[in-house]
């Protein structure tokens, strides 16, 4: 039994008797075959949850710092992140954009689902921000369809994005995905700027429409800084 099947069958009743969660679309992700996953991001638990109720393994890019801590906490998490599918990489730097990016395409050219959040960052304010266009070379250069999710109350569950999740009362979680999205009427022209904004701006708008958040043509982090 691989640590992911392991974790699921642990963790996974666990969620559904805690927040109940609500799928919907789930056969929407192909079942085998490369497939990018692009969402908004809330919270911290999107990653855990995303992964947990997914019908195949999602790899996604996490700050290295998750799985560098050496106390007890810090290992059980580095343990629970890689196991999930987690790839650890220093975003730090004007190198991090290119790494991230180039560990989405040896995830997707093995066949592999690749799950990324567009925006960047987690909402400030639980509206949807423009998303950066990493999104668009990550199909364009590898060929593979984008399935757009949402993540609907994690916010509720985790306001702030620290702490514990809270349990309780009109805190269900909705994770809704949308039909698989195909751009290989681009193909080859993964660096034309104009060509990577209409793509992102595609994904973003069916994204909000199965969020159904307001949306804030600014990039996130500008907005978090202001």
């Amino acid at each position: 039994m691989s640590r992911f099947t392991l974790l699921r069958a642990l963790f996974g009743p666990l969620l559904k008797l805690f927040f109940r969660p609500r799928v919907e679309g789930l056969e929407n992700i192909p079942g085998e075959g490369p497939v990018v996953l692009a969402g908004n991001h809330l919270t911290f638990i999107d990653s855990v949850i995303l992964p947990l109720i997914s019908k195949r393994q999602v790899h996604f890019i996490g700050k290295d710092e998750y799985v560098t801590g050496r106390s007890l906490k810090g290992r059980i998490m580095a343990w629970f992140f890689t196991g999930v599918g987690m790839i650890p990489v220093a975003r730090d730097g004007g190198h991090g954009g290119v790494a991230a990016l180039m560990t989405g395409l040896r995830v997707l050219e093995q066949g592999k689902v690749f799950g990324i959040y567009p925006e960047g960052t987690r909402s400030p304010d639980g509206r949807l921000y423009r998303g950066r266009t990493g999104i668009a070379r990550l199909t364009l250069m590898s060929g593979a369809p984008v399935v757009p999710f949402a993540m609907i109350g994690t916010d509720r569950v985790q306001p702030g994005g620290k702490g514990l999740p809270r349990v309780g009362r009109g805190r269900r979680i909705t994770v809704r995905f949308g039909e698989p999205l195909d751009f290989s009427r681009y193909e080859g022209m993964d660096r034309d700027r104009y060509v990577l904004r209409a793509v992102t701006d595609e994904v973003m708008t069916e994204v909000m429409r199965l969020s159904g958040q307001e949306y804030v043509d600014m990039y996130a982090t500008k907005a978090r800084a202001a």
